[in-house]
This record gives C-alpha cells, sequence and structure tokens, in this order.
C-alpha cells in the first residue's frame, strides 16, 4: 500500500509500509562514497524498521528531478550551492535535512608534475557547472595561480578572474569526465569523488583545499528530500544514523583523506 515515509509525515508516492511494519525509502546516490556510505546504514536502519533502497545515479541531474517528481524519497551527492542553484533554476522546492561529510578538491597531475612545472599558458580543466567551478577557481587562487574579483567567492566564474599571472588557459569539462581528460590537460581540478571514482589518491594531489577555507565550510555534502518530508521520521532517522560515529569512523578509515566527516 502506498502511503507516507511514515504515517502522518506526508505521502510519497514510492515509499510504502509492508506487511511487516517495515517502511522503504529509496534514496538516490552518487556511486562514490555516497552509495557505499549509505549500504554501511542499512543493517542500521533495519534495525530500526527502515528498509533502504539504494538507487545508484551517476550523473548530477537526475537525483533532483527524481526526487522532485516523486521516483526518490532523498538524495544524497550535492552540497548546498548546487542545490540552492537548482532550485533557482527549476523552481522546485528540495531542502537540506542535515550534512554528512566533506569530499576536498584538489588538483591533479595530467601533463604537468608539479604546479612549479606550470608553464605560461598551461591548460587547466576544470568542472563546468557554477558552484563547482568556482570552488576549482577558490582553489587555485589559494595556491596563488590566480587572483580573483573581490566578494564572489561561491559565485565565480572563469569571467571573476582578476589576475591571470601565468596567462592560464581553461577548458570547462563535465565533473564526472575530468579525470579522462587528464591526459589532454597540464592539471584538472577534480571534486573528491570523481576523483575516488578514477582511482586517484587525495594524498597523491597537487593540492587540496584547506579544511579552513570557506569551501570547506560551505561544501558539505548533504541529505535532500522535499520541503514536505523535512520532518519525516524516516528521514529524521536515517539521517541521524548517518551523523553517528559508526558512519563517522567508517569514512576516516575508509576514503585516506578523501572524505571527510563532518564533526
Amino acid at each position: 500500500v502506498a502511503v507516507g515515509v511514515l504515517a502522518g509525515c506526508g505521502n510519497s508516492s514510492n515509499s510504502s509500509s509492508e506487511g511487516d511494519g517495515t517502511v522503504t525509502i529509496k534514496v538516490g546516490a552518487s556511486i562514490t562514497p555516497h552509495s557505499e556510505i549509505l549500504e554501511q546504514a542499512k543493517p542500521i536502519l533495519a534495525e530500526q524498521g527502515i528498509k533502504l533502497e539504494i538507487i545508484q545515479i551517476e550523473d548530477v541531474v537526475t537525483p533532483n528531478t527524481g526526487l522532485a517528481e516523486g521516483s526518490l524519497d532523498a538524495n544524497f551527492f550535492q552540497h548546498q550551492p548546487y542545490l540552492d542553484d537548482f532550485n533557482s533554476e527549476n523552481g522546485t522546492d528540495l531542502v537540506s535535512v542535515g550534512a554528512v561529510h566533506y569530499e576536498p578538491f584538489g588538483i591533479y597531475a595530467g601533463k604537468v608534475k608539479s604546479l612549479a612545472e606550470l608553464p605560461d599558458g598551461a591548460t587547466i580543466a576544470v568542472p563546468n557547472n557554477t558552484t563547482n567551478e568556482a570552488r576549482a577557481l577558490l582553489l587555485l587562487q589559494q595556491e596563488g595561480l590566480l587572483t580573483l574579483k573581490d566578494g564572489v567567492d561561491i559565485k565565480a566564474t572563469i569571467n571573476d578572474i582578476a589576475s591571470n599571472p601565468k596567462n592560464l588557459q581553461f577548458k570547462e569539462i563535465a565533473p564526472e569526465q575530468l579525470v579522462k581528460a587528464l591526459p589532454d590537460v597540464d592539471v584538472a581540478v577534480i571534486n573528491g569523488n570523481y576523483a575516488i571514482e578514477g582511482g586517484l589518491k587525495v594524498k597523491d594531489a597537487l593540492a587540496v583545499e584547506s579544511d579552513q577555507g570557506v569551501a570547506a565550510k560551505t561544501y558539505e555534502n548533504i541529505l535532500v528530500v522535499q520541503k514536505k518530508d523535512e520532518n519525516n521520521e524516516a528521514i529524521k532517522k536515517l539521517i541521524e544514523v548517518l551523523q553517528s560515529d559508526e558512519i563517522r569512523t567508517y569514512i576516516e578509515n575508509t576514503y585516506g583523506g578523501a572524505v571527510v566527516p563532518i564533526k
């Protein structure tokens, strides 16, 4: 029988209550690390009468469109600036119910093996969506390779570069394609999850975002639901598990600094 994720907490087209009282919720997630983290939450939630169904999604649009259309109960793949942009562009009202971890951006070697060796006119691959491109530019600024206009911060684009002493050239590429692009560029600035999927290790990055910078405070990965479900009891239990010491320890022991749990 189709019901809300829990009785009295709003209706959902795909959450269901089984004959034994078990509640099923569907969560769309990136393969790495989000689906892997959710797999660790599965047995814990099962003990609380919640069956977690994980839908692995490789792109960065489908998890939000699926949630907005009701084929998913939640998603776990994005940070708040990306969600804000999606809501603004699509007229949706998706909301975060809590942050789980942070994935440091890194600069990874392509043709050039150190930042000191970057030649004038070097080609740098960066993500092609607004929020992640800004994050890449902030990291390049952190490393002294360029200067951005005052006040642009997480809204920066390549048009907001105030100083570019090496005349760096930028190649805007879909985030999930950046690892594959490495042989064709001097360096690439890559999202933590796609670096992991591509076999890169954060310890091998030429530079990594500072955990004291604006990015660490801004780009925490969040669990997202429709507005009507933000007080849903099953969703509350899910975020509670994702923020638990058990999941925190799993993240710390598994990802070698490429995924950092929220303290």
